[in-house]
């Protein structure tokens, strides 16, 4: 009796560590995707001010600049969404680059260079954010699928994370630079 009454007990401890194991790899997944989206944000704001110096000097250049205000004022609300949205933004950003280099007077701005510069800081800044994302993912999905919480984890309705990634196999290419 005492046997079995101390395995009931051993078994419910493992059960709660199991839950509260998996609900702390879910929590920093939310976490790890919430500071893509602060990430996402500082960007966010950093393009109008972008788009401002540059339409000082390339004025005939506003169908690019338009496309960059159009991407960054879509946003989305998963993972997939969010990730379309940043490969938009991602490549705009290279065709306001492409502008800005054929004006020298431009790239010679410190106020352009300044914003670059916090822009590819902040990209930089924002690829972390997405390999500790993926990185918790990883974590939180392997949690998931060994043996033996793989038997429970249903019980528990817990679900598989989505990576941070480019679905469509185009955007995995380098982006093409218009004129």
């Amino acid at each position: 009796m005492m046997i079995m009454l101390g395995l009931v007990v051993l078994v419910a401890f493992w059960a709660i560590g199991l839950y509260n194991g998996l609900i702390k790899a879910r929590n920093l997944v939310r976490e790890a995707f919430s500071g893509i989206e602060v990430f996402l944000k500082k960007r966010f704001d950093l393009i109008p001010n972008l788009v401002e110096v540059v339409k000082g000097y390339a004025k005939h250049e506003s169908e690019t600049l338009e496309k960059v205000m159009q991407y960054r004022a879509e946003k989305g609300t998963n993972v997939e969404e969010v990730a379309k949205s940043d490969q938009k933004v991602s490549e705009a950003l290279v065709n306001l680059r492409a502008v800005a280099e054929a004006y020298p007077d431009l790239k010679a701005d410190t106020q352009y260079q300044q914003l670059m510069s916090d822009l590819n800081t902040m990209e930089t800044e924002l690829a972390s954010a997405r390999r500790f994302y993926n990185g918790a993912v990883l974590a939180y999905n392997d949690k998931l699928m060994v043996f033996p919480a793989n038997l429970f984890v249903n019980f528990f309705n817990f679900q598989a994370e989505k990576y941070y990634e480019i679905d469509d196999a185009a955007q995995r290419q380098a982006p093409q630079v218009k004129f």
